[in-house]
């Protein structure tokens, strides 16, 4: 019976690739995918609803056969006229390339579609003399008299889209012009790769003014220009890298963090920045407003900042990041909730309370502020008349959202125009969509996903929250990236569809909504199997470490992904969302954009993404080689269960900052502490899950590859850069009983016999060196010696200035509460400090 059962699979097995091999790769004779013509043809009208051929080429084909008719005699085309038909219509067949053996653009096209064997023999039978008015071939015509050869010349080594076998086979025409999905109801799209050597792209966004351009932030302040023929220019659009915070270190989320150019930019040439400043121990975030130079339209008048709102960040993380202009002109900012764990500001929080403008969405109007205020307030904003809420308050109660994004609505019936969707960054369990809508409650710290957060929040019948449309458990991701809703012109199939990502687990998901129940139906996106994505020019694979989406000026979709999340590391490439399935009709989506005056010298886009043939569809992206990450010594979260796909890309094992104070990495991370950056004394701080700088990087590995001499003692040890707490590392021991200090100029010296320790270092764990201030105990320490500099910008100009200011604070606390996760809780955390420069 076993024995059975085994050949029984395997040939269901057997069964079903060949159905894979079968099932998919319609492609039109230009190597492109079919369409629905405009209307319906007159002359190949089988080919009307699906098929490779516009009325203008259904029309040249019947010319033929008009003409054809006329050269051959009356009654040898009564009987053959038929095959004529068929013959000149497998044109539009939407497997024309693969009937006429053109899928590689290399190989010479056949001058007749490939036929089954048995129609080849009938045809041969009454009708070969029309093959020499179909085909100059002269090596068919010498095959004339042989029906073997003839037949043999004229079959395909594929039998399943021989003509006319392929009209009937289920596996071909099932889902024909529908988005393939995999068993799994995995959707099978593929990818064009736009721009590439780009260091942590964090923002894409058009001009709006019929140039077509489109322009790539990074997350060190440079903005690049590009054309519509992809080729970059030489000189920055913008670059402020110099009053920019963040710093090459993987895990940084300060930076330049969002972009967005004023709706009317063809006239008034603004656009607003938003960016994270720093000078000594004191952060925040800035927007800005900026014009382009009268001289060039393809550069920025730095001269021209204007500061529009400062926002003070108690931690640095959680920044937010994004700007956006809405269908009513105002702009719309998202920030974060202030950082650490848990929103711990306050009785509420950030998010909860209406009077601060963290974890908020703000709507301000900057219209016609040249003169007097910098901004307005618009009226219907749903706070104005509230003393106790900051009227620039659209709605409230987010923690994180990156990424968002205004629907542009069905383009025929502009259904869902004005939706505004964002990606809300989860805590500890979930990740969550939004609809943002005005004067709403998206209940952070309250609710987290559908479920409590803070349970006492929570049930305040008060907190009137609304619910996200959808939320993913950490098993599939950890980091969201929100996305768009589909509304481009070239793939109808993916109209009305939500396309998002999450940065930790490099996923491509999608949502759509049911029209009649209002519910959003989940899909995964993977990258095509097989031929799925064997178009010229198409390739099925991307970085997994997704930072961002944009849409073009058209509405064609794309996303930033990078292969090293860090900001100076030139790994981040720009994908075009493509759908191999079906494409729109040739010509409709034709655009002449303006011509535009370049200055710059231009440097040509050069693709260095290659396609990859595989088996089976892979939603995982390729990854790097795996960075030797801190291990916990004990884990305090059970891991969750595995997806049935293959592992994680191997890359930096960061992890989000899933706790309060306690725990170690967050669901699904029972290994690794962290090592995080410090704010002050007594601040419990956890760890972030997305990256305000890069777009959803995380700080799990921060700095902990940095070396540190630390005289003949600590020589060739590793420890944390300035300003970073050590919560343990893979290179630690066990942790040792504290034992009994004693003041000495030279710093802590160990008792019974241990060996002494260089001044400053204070060693909490046996094997890992820290530091401490000599002198005294929770003082804030200025770094000393020289601060790292980013790498120089690809212009060729060096920065002055370093990225970002190291600091440090030292804090010893009593032991009774070591299992504290953080830079310090109110004196009672177990938090060793290194205070000297790095």
């Amino acid at each position: 019976m076993a024995g059975r059962r085994a050949g029984a699979g395997a040939l269901l097995a057997l069964l079903a690739l060949r159905a894979l091999g079968a099932a998919a790769h319609p492609q039109c004779l230009d190597f492109r995918p079919p369409f629905r013509p405009p209307e319906p043809l007159r002359f190949c009208a089988q080919y009307s609803a699906f098929g490779c051929c516009a009325p203008e080429q259904d029309a040249a084909l019947a010319h033929r056969f008009g003409a054809l008719a006329a050269r051959v005699d009356a009654d040898e085309w009564a009987a053959c006229a038929g095959y004529a038909l068929d013959l000149l219509c497998q044109e539009c067949s939407p497997y024309a390339a693969h009937l006429y053996d053109a899928e590689d653009p290399s190989t010479p096209l056949r001058t007749l579609p490939g036929l089954c064997e048995d129609y080849c023999l009938d045809m041969w039978q009454t009708c070969r003399g029309l093959i020499r008015h179909l085909s100059p071939d002269r090596e068919l015509w010498a095959l004339e008299d042989n029906r073997a050869k003839f037949c043999h010349y004229l079959s395909l080594d594929d039998t399943d889209y021989c003509f006319p076998r392929l009209l009937v086979n289920e596996n071909l025409n099932s889902n024909l012009g529908r988005v393939v999905a995999d068993a799994k109801g995995c959707l099978q799209l593929c990818l064009e790769e736009v721009a590439n050597g780009l260091r942590n792209p964090v923002a894409m966004v058009h001009a709006h003014d019929g140039t077509h351009r489109f322009f790539v932030a990074e997350q060190v302040g440079l903005v690049w220009a590009y054309l519509p023929d992809r080729s970059r220019l030489e000189k920055p659009f913008l670059n402020i890298s110099q009053a920019v915070l963040t710093s090459p270190w993987e895990g940084d989320e300060r930076g330049f963090l969002g972009i967005a150019l004023h709706p009317g930019f063809r006239h008034n040439g603004k656009l607003y920045v938003y960016y994270s400043v720093g000078v000594d121990f004191d952060e925040w975030i800035r927007i800005s407003e900026f014009r382009v130079s009268e001289d060039d339209m393809n550069t920025v008048d730095h001269r021209s900042e204007r500061i529009i709102l400062e926002i003070e960040e108690p931690a640095s993380n959680h920044n937010g990041g994004q700007l956006l202009f809405g269908d009513d002109g105002y702009l719309y900012i998202f920030t974060g909730d202030g950082g650490m764990a848990g929103d711990p500001f306050g009785k509420f929080g950030n998010a909860q309370n209406k009077s601060a403008l963290l974890g908020k969405v703000l709507r301000i109007d900057v219209d016609r502020n040249e003169r007097g205020p910098l901004y307005r307030i618009p009226p219907d904003n749903p706070f104005v008349g509230d003393p106790a809420a900051r009227p620039e308050v659209y709605a409230l109660g987010v923690r994180n959202m990156w990424r968002c994004s205004f629907d542009r609505g069905d383009p025929a019936s502009g259904a869902g125009r004005g939706r505004l969707f964002c990606g809300d960054v989860g805590q500890n369990k979930f990740e969550e969509v939004d609809l943002v809508e005005r004067g709403r409650n998206y209940g952070w710290r309250a609710r987290e996903g559908f479920e409590c957060y803070d349970r006492k929040l929570c049930n305040n019948a008060s907190l009137d929250d609304v619910l996200p449309i959808f939320a993913y458990p950490h098993k599939l991701g950890k980091s969201v990236t929100g996305g768009y809703v589909y509304r481009g012109c070239e793939y109808p199939n993916l109209n009305g569809l939500y396309i998002f990502g999450d940065f930790m687990s490099g996923r491509l998901m999608s949502l759509r909504e049911n029209a009649g129940t209002g519910q959003w139906r989940y899909s995964e996106i993977c990258m095509g199997r097989g031929q799925t994505c064997e178009f010229p020019g198409l390739i099925n694979n991307y970085y997994p470490y997704i930072i961002s989406f944009a849409e073009d000026e058209a509405g064609e979709l794309y996303f930033m992904s990078t292969g090293v999340p860090s900001a100076t590391v030139a790994r981040g490439v720009v994908y075009k969302v493509t759908d191999p399935s079906r494409r729109a009709p040739p010509g409709k989506c034709r655009i002449q954009p303006t011509q535009v005056k370049v200055r710059s010298r231009l440097v040509r886009f050069v693709p260095k993404e290659k396609f990859i043939r595989r088996t089976e569809s892979t939603p995982r992206p390729t990854a790097r080689a795996p960075t030797n990450a801190p291990r916990r010594s004990r884990p305090t979260a059970a891991p969750p269960a595995p997806t049935p796909r293959p592992a994680r890309p191997t890359g930096p094992a960061w992890g989000p900052e899933r706790r309060r104070g306690g725990g170690g990495g967050g669901p699904g991370h029972s290994g690794p502490r962290a090592l995080e950056r410090c704010r002050a004394p007594g601040a419990a701080r956890g760890l972030e899950s997305r990256p305000r700088a890069r777009g959803g990087v995380r700080g799990r590995t921060l700095g902990h590859r940095v070396r540190r001499r630390l005289g003949h003692q600590g020589r060739g040890r590793r420890v944390p850069p300035a300003g970073l707490c050590a919560r343990g590392a893979r290179h630690q021991a066990r942790r040792v009983r504290r034992r009994p200090r004693t003041a000495h100029p030279a710093g802590r010296r160990a008792l019974q016999g241990r060996r002494a320790h260089p001044a400053g270092v204070h060693a909490r764990w046996r094997g890992h060196a820290q530091l401490r201030p000599p002198g005294g105990r929770g003082r804030r320490v200025q770094p000393r010696g020289p601060r790292p500099v980013a790498e120089h910008p690809p212009s060729g100009r060096s920065l002055a200035e370093p990225l970002y200011p190291l600091r440090a604070w030292c804090v010893h606390a009593s032991p009774k509460v070591e299992e504290v996760r953080g830079c310090g809780a109110g004196g009672g955390a177990s938090v060793m400090l290194s205070c000297g420069p790095v």
